[in-house]
């Protein structure tokens, strides 16, 4: 079975962020939350790769034992709403069967 990573990239003060946060958390979505201060490194590579530098963003890591695959979405790249970003993951869910 496929196991599913949600990591979202936020900011403290960015209404946005918290606002998504929320939704994740009435949805039971688990996610690891990133703050792009503290792991700017990390941050800045997603920036590079997507060429985006908006928040809130998402990396969804899909994987089992053997392999793992990488998905990257950035605000007004691939979504422009935060309900959009939430149904994303959602499908994300779907397919690897954990719903």
């Amino acid at each position: 079975m496929k196991d599913l990573s949600v990591v979202v990239y936020t900011m403290k003060g960015c209404p946005f962020c918290t606002d998504f946060k929320e939704m994740l958390v009435n949805e039971g979505i688990e996610f690891f939350d990133r703050d792009i201060e503290e792991y700017e490194d990390e941050y800045n590579i997603f920036v590079e790769i997507t060429d985006n530098d908006m928040i809130p963003a998402l990396l969804i890591i899909e994987g089992d034992d053997e392999s793992h695959e990488s998905f990257l979405y950035a605000p007004e790249r691939n979504y422009d709403e935060l309900s959009e970003a939430v149904s994303i993951i959602k499908e994300h869910r779907k397919k690897v069967g954990l719903v």
